[in-house]
Formats: structure tokens, C-alpha cells, sequence
């Protein structure tokens, strides 16, 4: 499956695999905001790694969630999907809005063998410093570089470079994110803390 091969997930090593998330997920999606400190140690348990300061906010899906790495300083959002048929690696400061989805998992073209209940998957890499909007997509396949921002409802089909700005269906790069951007922000941010 991690190969990105033809496998049946009927298997009883990856049934069983999956019945462990869906139990973490479960005690995990039914924390209280007076259980927040819970939330990271269920979340570690599940991943293959979640790095300090992270905080997802329920309700979380995954398939396996041993293929899902996560650095530091992540957020996601509300209702966030990650089917990590294939590894997820996340960088260190990533931001996702709500009901972003993350999908490795693919099913073949050809109906026939699709019918036989074989898939397969491909990675998903997301770099440092980067935010995703609400409601998008990122597919089997995709990098997306580090510093860039995924707008929302985007269906990202392909690899998206770095410190860009990018969004649609199919999601396309906009514009560079550049110094005037840096500038423009670091403005309103001193504008911030003057009040």
C-alpha cells in the first residue's frame, strides 16, 4: 500500500489498522473544550508524528493516521480528512481552514479492476509556512511548497512551488508572493501593536 501498488484494504492487517484510528478518532472527536490537553496526546498516539504546539480541532477523519507526519506549530480547522493510504508529511507552521482534505488514496480508471475492490495511493508532501483555505482539495500526488497559500474551494491537482499564491479547480498559481507582500503585512502588524 505505502508503495503505491495495487492492494486490497479488505486485508485483515489493514482492517485491523483501520479499527485502531477510528478508536482514537472516536475518543479523540469527542473531547470538550475542557479536555483540550487530551487532544495532542490521543493525536500522538494516532500519527506517525505530531510535533509541538499542534492543535486540530474536531472533528478529525483519517484512515490509518501512522502515515500521517505533522511538524510543529500545525492547525487544522473544523471537519479536516486526511486519507493517508500513502504518507502525509506536513511542515512546521501549516495552517488549515475548515473541512480541508488531504487524499492519498486513488481508485483505478478501469472499471473492472476497480470493481475487484483494489486501490491504490500516492504521497501528499505540504512544506513549512503554508495555509490552505476552506474547502480544499489537495489530491494523490501533490507537493505544495513551502510559504505558499492555497486558496479557498481549490482542488489541487498538481505540485504548487514555493511562496506562491495559487487557488481554482484546478488550482493554478496566481501570483508570487512577494517582498510588497512582506511589507504590506509587517505594516499592518505594527499598526497592530501601536493600538
Amino acid at each position: 500500500m505505502l508503495s503505491g501498488r495495487l492492494y486490497s484494504a479488505a486485508c485483515p492487517e489493514l482492517t485491523a489498522l483501520r479499527k485502531r484510528a477510528r478508536l482514537l478518532m472516536q475518543e479523540f472527536n469527542r473531547t470538550t473544550e475542557h479536555e483540550r490537553e487530551e487532544r495532542p496526546k490521543i493525536l500522538r498516539e494516532l500519527f506517525g508524528s505530531f510535533g509541538e504546539n499542534g492543535r486540530i480541532n474536531p472533528t478529525f477523519l483519517c484512515d490509518y493516521g501512522s502515515n500521517i507526519f505533522i511538524g510543529h506549530h500545525f492547525y487544522a480547522n473544523y471537519d479536516c480528512v486526511i486519507l493517508d493510504v500513502c504518507r502525509v508529511t506536513i511542515g512546521n507552521h501549516v495552517l488549515l481552514a475548515p473541512r480541508v482534505s488531504i487524499f492519498t488514496a486513488e481508485h483505478p480508471l478501469d472499471a473492472g479492476v476497480r470493481n475487484t475492490g483494489l486501490e491504490s495511493g500516492r504521497p501528499v508532501v505540504i512544506g513549512d509556512n503554508v495555509w490552505i483555505g476552506g474547502n480544499a482539495v489537495v489530491n494523490p500526488g501533490v507537493t505544495i511548497g513551502s510559504g505558499t497559500v492555497i486558496g479557498s474551494g481549490s482542488v489541487v491537482t498538481k505540485d504548487i512551488p514555493d511562496h506562491v499564491v495559487a487557488a481554482g479547480n484546478p488550482c493554478r498559481i496566481l501570483r508570487a508572493i512577494t517582498e510588497q507582500d512582506k511589507l504590506y503585512w509587517e505594516q499592518r502588524k505594527k499598526e497592530y501593536e501601536e493600538d
